[in-house]
């Protein structure tokens, strides 16, 4: 149980300060756009997988102002959405099947909500989804390309669902009973350091055998590594999608904020520990990582079976992966994890074509 001492620290956070501004304008179109080209992303690295393409070519048409900008900011976190959006479908779509009753997905903190409307679309009625900003730009993005009337979207921070929200407000009833998958995307950075009770405060929300997916840029005792990996992110990745001074203006408005609410990989792998049996990491790029994490082994192992390799250069990928963070002596992860082999479009089109 948290605290509300805790929650108030929250609620005075640079999310909902210092930083409150920033996002309203990027998120309404009015800033932080990029300025040189907007991002799109590379199939190839996707090894031209069918169910990643489709899930792009969906993904894209929902797009809001934020995620020009976020995919912008981020080395080629536009393809691990592509790739890991298309396993959490897959993932909700087995799900239904063995239950028959609808994947319930929440991403919370996740800006426009395009990876949760995405979802809700290609589910067609079998998964259910919410997400959450306190930004009223990305609201109006989120109801604006809003798709499917399966997606659903909660005006404020994710310290803001608690039991009585979930029971007195009637668009979020049918979530009370909880999720099958949660999605955090570098949210906490924006609140605090305390990994333990952000992770308190929502891991009571995640159904037995499900699944907690992380996005986390994450500090590093390794001081010049870090920065290190800041300037190949500025300096070769960015710089394709902003001007310098445009880098540089959110370096002094936005990063060095977030940078002091950041912990590194060992600490966030203590906090996991203290709420599950099993965490693997699954990307990373250079100071980002995406890390699954669950209490049943064979969710673990389903999901990681879904994914293709990380669709990245190997230069901006320092971990060889799936890395096993969090696992037990009793039933080991091991050598059980394996990604799928991609599903090249070729092999959708016919003979003739294909040849």
């Amino acid at each position: 149980m948290v605290s509300m001492h805790v929650i108030e620290h929250w609620r005075n956070a640079p999310r909902l300060t210092s930083l409150a501004e920033f996002f309203e304008r990027t998120a309404s179109g009015l800033g932080g756009a990029p300025d040189r080209a907007v991002p799109t992303v590379d199939l190839g690295l996707l090894d031209f997988d069918l169910e990643c393409a489709v899930f792009s070519d969906t993904h894209r048409r929902l797009w809001g102002p934020f995620d020009k900008h976020y995919f912008a900011s981020i080395p080629y976190r536009l393809e691990e959405e592509c790739r890991i959006g298309s396993s959490l479908l897959a993932f909700g779509l087995r799900n239904w099947a063995r239950t028959r009753a609808p994947t319930k997905i929440y991403t919370l903190g996740t800006g426009t909500g395009c990876l949760a409307r995405t979802l809700a679309t290609l589910g067609g009625g079998r998964i259910e989804t919410l997400c959450c900003s306190p930004t009223e730009a990305n609201r109006t993005a989120f109801y604006a390309k809003r798709s499917s009337p399966n997606a659903h979207f909660f005006h404020g921070p994710f310290f803001d669902l608690d039991d009585e929200r979930y029971a007195a407000d009637p668009q979020l009833q049918q979530f009370q009973d909880g999720f099958d998958i949660l999605m955090e995307d570098t949210t906490f950075q924006m609140y605090d350091r305390d990994r333990l009770s952000q992770l308190d405060f929502i891991t009571p929300r995640l159904r037995p055998g499900g699944l907690l997916v992380q996005v986390q840029k994450l500090a590093n005792r390794d001081v010049e590594l870090y920065q290190e990996h800041e300037r190949q992110k500025d300096d070769l990745f960015k710089s394709r999608y902003f001007s310098p001074t445009k880098i540089s203006d959110k370096r002094d408005e936005v990063l060095n904020t977030m940078d002091n609410l950041q912990v590194d990989l060992e600490t966030t792998t203590a906090a996991l520990g203290t709420f599950f049996r099993y965490s693997v990491a699954i990307w990373n790029s250079g100071n980002f990582y995406t890390i699954v994490s669950s209490n049943a082994r064979q969710a673990i192992l389903d999901f990681v079976s879904l994914l293709i390799e990380p669709a990245i250069p190997p230069a901006y990928c320092h971990h060889s992966l799936p890395a096993i963070l969090i696992d037990t002596e009793a039933q080991p992860l091991a050598t059980a994890l394996k990604w799928r082999s991609s599903h090249p479009m070729t092999d959708a089109l016919p003979r003739l074509l294909a040849s």
